[in-house]
């Protein structure tokens, strides 16, 4: 690990070398969200409404992590979320990341829209694997990944809810990180800015949409305008449904923001719900994950697994979450600044922080496993009064 990386102590820090190391548009893809980015930066600072309270004189030599989610054992309660063409970022891309999960004894989570497909994927990590899919207007499609999927051994999959259209990011915008892109003349002076990134990008194979190389042809403007033209607006939880059917295994419902669409879930059989908005990249003003956390486990907690995703940067936000019922955290931002920063190395580091916080975080609080992470370690912040004089 280089020396620089070596000094990045938090997610902060990774963020801030990976916006060194990337073009701005880059780094703006990863970094940037819908509208006015309010509920992206809810998504942390609603942690805040939470405080822990330790408890002492409790044995704490020795701390356990471990957990299970979808039925299989991981080392600690967060796990890889699923994100779009890494190798834009870095040009080892989602195996770097897979790989740095397996490090870390965790899930890896592969998106759709990725630049690795699901055998190759597969190839570098023999741990639990899920893979992230959307209703797309050819069935086809959906039932060819499912296949693949199962003949690649991925543990379960997961349906994205909250993409009927692309969010207003408006960073995208500024900088051409469109589809097709309508890349500025700064954007293009600042890319050649970035040599590093640019030797990369001309000497590795060429950044492709994996997952369909073989339906459309291998051009990752067309490949990004075939996914975005396949996109369904007309899905409904009939489709959903029928999908989980199809699977016949763990199955979560990704986007719910609402108790109501949470127990929905649950009646159409799927194992887990994952709440999200998106990282704040979809509706700006939806509420943060945190803040729905409560009431989705008081709907469902009791038929299905309750994953929180969103905002994590800290291991006090895991503690919290876990606290409030969920069953385990998933991240995107957090490796996303760490490849970009270091490739694998960059994406375990970010890991490695969060896993090291959190276990800290338990000996501080006096859990000395999961289990004991309940609400008896947590109450709501409680409302200062405005001083008068």
């Amino acid at each position: 690990m280089s020396r620089k990386l070596n000094r990045c102590y938090n997610i902060a820090r990774l963020r801030e070398r990976a916006s060194k190391r990337l073009p701005a548009p880059m780094f703006h893809y990863i970094d940037g969200a819908a509208g006015d980015e309010w509920t992206m930066n809810r998504n942390t600072q609603a942690f805040d409404a939470y405080e822990l309270v330790p408890r002492y004189l409790v044995d704490v030599s020795k701390i356990d992590l471990s957990t299970s989610v979808f039925g299989q054992p991981i080392d600690w309660p967060v796990f890889c979320s699923p994100t779009a063409m890494n190798r834009l970022f870095h040009h080892e891309g989602e195996c770097a990341v897979a790989r740095a999960a397996a490090d870390e004894g965790t899930m890896y989570s592969l998106s759709s829209i990725s630049t690795a497909s699901i055998e190759e994927v597969a190839e570098v990590f023999e741990g639990p694997k899920l893979f992230q899919i959307y209703v797309f207007k050819d069935r086809g499609i959906d039932r060819e990944f499912i296949r693949r999927c199962k003949d690649a051994g991925y543990a379960a999959l997961a349906l994205t809810v909250d993409v009927p259209t692309a969010g207003n990011r408006e960073r995208d915008l500024d900088t051409g990180m469109t589809v097709p892109p309508r890349l500025t003349l700064m954007s293009l002076l600042d890319i050649a800015m970035h040599p590093r990134w640019v030797w990369n990008h001309l000497t590795k194979r060429p950044i492709e949409l994996a997952n369909v190389r073989d339906r459309v042809s291998n051009d990752l403007t067309t490949l990004s305008q075939f996914f975005s033209d396949q996109l369904d607006r007309s899905v409904t939880w009939d489709d959903a449904a029928s999908m989980i059917d199809e699977w016949g295994g763990p199955f979560a419902i990704k986007g719910i923001l609402s108790a109501a669409d949470a127990t929905r879930a649950a009646e159409i059989g799927a194992s887990a719900v994952i709440i999200s908005n998106h990282g704040g990249r979809q509706l700006d003003t939806a509420p943060a994950p945190i803040e729905v956390l409560k009431e989705v486990v008081d709907a469902v907690g009791d038929r299905c697994e309750v994953i929180l995703e969103g905002g994590v940067r800290r291991g006090v936000h895991v503690m919290k979450a876990l606290a409030l019922g969920a069953k385990a955290c998933s991240v995107g931002r957090p490796y996303l600044f760490g490849l970009a920063a270091g490739g694998e190395a960059g994406a375990k580091k970010a890991l490695n922080i969060l896993r090291t916080d959190l276990e800290r975080d338990m000996t501080l609080v006096g859990c000395r496993n999961v289990n004991e992470i309940d609400s008896r370690v947590i109450r709501d912040v409680p409302v200062w009064p405005v001083s008068r004089r």
